[in-house]
């Protein structure tokens, strides 16, 4: 069977300026990706492009202009927006496929390019897969008459703040509540803490000074304590933090303990459920959500369907079985009653929305269930390499999953972002627990 190679669990990603993520590289996808989406009919085919903060970024912004223009394709600038701002965008401005240009979490020095259907969701791993055929060929561009315009679009964001906005329940207001909103130097820099605003919040922004190298560095999702030592700094009621591309949360309660997706998601479903608008009576999650969560769900006669880790694999499955609320651990959390991909914004809204209507602080929300004891460790290793096959590391793991048997669960696996090895174990005994994944790690980081 076909693979693919180029394509990870979430676009194409790596370190700026190194294969793939070159402009050369960044010239041909545009090009393959041109030729992939470009339809007949007499209207013009069309590709809407957002970015992140990155330095990078203009050089991946330019190079796919450069390959979708070769094509006939007419090209929108969006600039810096959030990744659900594309996915909400292409369908609205009647795109043949939307882009987004952004690493997520990872450190400036990496960068990625996400593609969005006309229909505003990612694409399917076949149709990534038909797109890494027709950049490893030979392209026909269009003729010179042919080639496509671009232009910048001034009111993307606007667009999107306009939208994200209505998702909040309607007649209630944010006013009296003090709330601090992380931006991770990144994408939602200027649109988050305009809709906190609006909506009549005090807002305390961290993250909203990007400088092109900034972008996640010690702020964000993946750094909460900055937002947490601010909340208690200012007494605030809630802290909201967002990724670089802002399609991710972290969401801090009045005391600054952390509240990670799947409290989120635990939240939502049960409310969800209670007001018979959850779909499927059904939440789709991915393998990494703790245990607690299923049972917290199995209590309340919710189901749980688990998916491969990545956002992408949770909407494709929801869209599969009808379902409208999913995400992951990692803070994606995905409601396709408002988005076609996680929006950190939209989820800290619907958070905000339920301090609203409940009266109740965020720690009180935030704590829906007890968490079985989980521990993930990382292990970084040289790309090309494929320690995970090596019999050494294979039989670490089949001892310690021969150890936590009918006791825990144990998921070993590779990054679909990143060189990491992943090692994750759940298990009430957390000595057990331990001493798995460390022996895991141990046998991990000897074979690299």
């Amino acid at each position: 069977m076909t693979t693919r190679t180029l394509f990870g669990t979430d676009g194409v990603r790596g370190r700026a300026n190194t294969h793939p993520m070159t402009a050369e590289m960044a010239l041909r996808l545009g090009a393959a990706a041109g030729r992939y989406f470009r339809r007949d009919g007499s209207r013009a085919h069309r590709v809407v492009i957002g970015k992140d903060t990155r330095l990078s970024g203009y050089m991946l912004e330019n190079a796919l202009t450069a390959g979708f223009t070769s094509t006939g394709m007419n090209v929108l600038l969006l600039g810096p927006v959030p990744t659900p701002a594309v996915g909400l965008l292409t369908p609205s401005m009647r795109a043949d496929v939307g882009v987004m240009i952004s690493a997520s979490h990872n450190p400036a020095e990496d960068n990625g390019i996400k593609f969005f259907g006309p229909d505003g969701f990612k694409l399917s791993d076949e149709a990534e897969m038909e797109i890494e055929a027709l950049v490893a060929g030979q392209f026909e561009p269009a003729r010179a008459e042919n080639i496509g315009r671009a232009k910048r679009i001034d009111d993307g964001r606007f667009r999107y703040v306009e939208r994200v906005k209505s998702t909040f329940p309607q007649g209630l207001t944010l006013d009296g509540l003090k709330v601090v909103i992380d931006c991770a130097n990144g994408a939602a820099y200027r649109a988050a803490p305009e809709v906190l605003w609006e909506l009549g919040a005090e807002v305390i922004a961290l993250g909203v000074s990007p400088d092109g190298h900034n972008i996640n560095a010690g702020v964000g999702s993946t750094a909460p304590e900055a937002a947490a030592a601010k909340i208690r700094e200012t007494g605030a009621d809630v802290g909201i933090c967002l990724d670089g591309d802002a399609d991710r949360v972290i969401l801090l309660d009045e005391t600054g303990a952390v509240a990670d997706g799947d409290q989120i998601m635990a939240l939502f479903a049960a409310r969800w459920a209670e007001e018979g608008r959850l779909k499927g009576q059904t939440l789709a999650a991915t393998v990494m959500s703790n245990l607690g969560l299923e049972r917290f769900l199995s209590d309340r006669e919710i189901k749980l369907h688990r998916t491969a880790v990545g956002d992408r694999y949770v909407v494709e499955a929801m869209r599969a079985h009808g379902l409208n609320l999913g995400g992951e651990q990692s803070g994606h959390i995905v409601m396709t009653d408002y988005a076609t991909t996680g929006d950190g914004l939209i989820a800290g809204l619907q958070f905000l929305g339920e301090m609203v209507r409940t009266g109740q602080p965020a720690s009180a929300l935030a704590r829906s269930f007890e968490t079985v004891p989980q521990l993930l460790k990382n292990v970084r290793y040289e790309a090309g390499k494929a320690p995970l096959d090596l019999p050494a590391v294979q039989a670490a793991i089949a001892a310690g999953e021969a150890k936590l048997s009918g006791q825990g669960r144990l998921l070993i696996r590779k990054s679909g972002t990143e060189p990491l090895i992943r090692v994750m174990a759940e298990a009430e005994d957390e000595a057990l627990m331990l001493a798995v994944v460390d022996e895991i790690v141990g046998a991990v980081e000897a074979a690299v």
